[in-house]
């Protein structure tokens, strides 16, 4: 079999699609690189839905902590406190436990049965405890962003007449994403590497459709050797960081467009004679 035809056959075999049995001998590096490829489109579906749903949440509870009203400051800090207090691993364990003891059959609200079964699920389960917990990482990043809002920026809002609303959509939020994008930036490369946690955790993938560290453990157990699917694993999520790096580095010129570039481009100039 060819590359490209183990491309065909297992390329989406992650998501259901293409061959169902996995390759039992003579393995070669492009089927372990397709494998584990194939499994990387878990681990970005994980880091993407969750940092794109956390983003909001982080938002409002960063909000919340700022608020005077204790009722919403200090729920707000307990969820916080306890999300970035306890690992993320444990957080995996104690989530499937309470998804499990749930009813399977559903539980009843205002007499609709809401179905409860797929949260035992990696790509439900997982996901939620992954949103939760980058919610309240960078709700700590924002609130820091939000106290670090200069206060000049403020009173020119109100001469102009800006509040409430107004007044945050406009200059609050702008000013707080500008501040707090480089440590943002960060959560999410930590977050896509936490996704590989998922693999660990109870969280059981469902018909053999695992994420990279599935088909890389996979490999290691039948070749016996660690030393090429691990490095093939930690070769994709560089790849993966890279990208992270750049769409968040063009977000943050386009966050900062109104600034002078002060830096200018960097050029290479090497010193031939000293």
């Amino acid at each position: 079999m060819s590359c490209l035809d183990t491309l065909g056959s297992y390329g989406l075999r992650s998501l259901g699609f293409g061959e169902r049995l996995l390759p039992r001998s003579d393995f070669t590096l492009c089927d372990q690189v397709v494998l584990i490829g194939s499994g990387m489109l878990w681990n970005i579906y994980f880091g993407v839905l969750a940092l794109m749903l956390g983003f909001f949440l982080a938002t409002a509870i960063a909000v919340g902590k700022l608020s005077r009203n204790a009722f919403i400051r200090k729920p707000c800090e307990w969820f916080v406190f306890v999300f970035r207090g306890s690992p993320l691993f444990i957080q995996f364990f104690l989530a499937y436990e309470a998804f499990v003891l749930l009813p399977k059959e559903g539980i009843e609200i205002f007499g609709i049965t809401a179905e409860t079964r797929w949260l035992t699920r990696a790509w439900a389960g997982a996901l939620v405890v992954l949103f939760l917990n980058t919610s309240a990482y960078s709700a700590e990043i924002f609130y820091g962003a939000l106290r670090a809002v200069p206060k000049g920026d403020v009173e020119a809002a109100d001469a102009y007449g800006l509040s409430g609303f107004a007044r945050f959509r406009r200059i609050t939020f702008p000013t707080m994403l500008r501040l707090a994008w480089p440590a943002y930036t960060n959560e999410a490369i930590f977050l896509f590497h936490a996704t590989t946690l998922v693999f660990f955790s109870g969280f059981p993938a469902w018909q053999q459709q695992g994420d990279a560290l599935y088909y890389a453990k996979y490999f290691a157990d039948k070749t016996f050797n660690p030393f090429v699917p691990y490095p093939i694993v930690a070769a994709f999520f560089i790849l993966l960081t890279l990208c992270v790096i750049q769409v968040f580095s063009m977000a943050n010129a386009r966050l900062n467009r109104h600034m002078p570039d002060r830096a200018g481009r960097i050029r290479y100039r090497p010193k031939v004679i000293r």
